[in-house]
């Protein structure tokens, strides 16, 4: 979660959903609803930026 160019928050993404159904993922320019595990601070202009973290393992040559 970033607020004014300030990261006050990372954390896992809790649900989706469009309507009342739980979904993986929303096609692009479709409304739906996200919850936050631990935060509900939300305000307006807050921005969510989303991404994968995955571990790569080295090869040793």
């Amino acid at each position: 979660m970033i607020r004014d160019n300030i990261v006050i928050f990372e954390g896992s993404l809790g649900s989706l959903r469009r309507f009342k159904d739980d979904v993986k993922e929303v096609a692009t320019n479709f409304e739906c609803g996200i919850g936050i595990d631990r935060f509900n601070d939300f305000q307006i202009g807050d921005n969510i930026e989303g991404f994968i973290m995955e571990e790569i393992k080295r090869e040793l040559t």
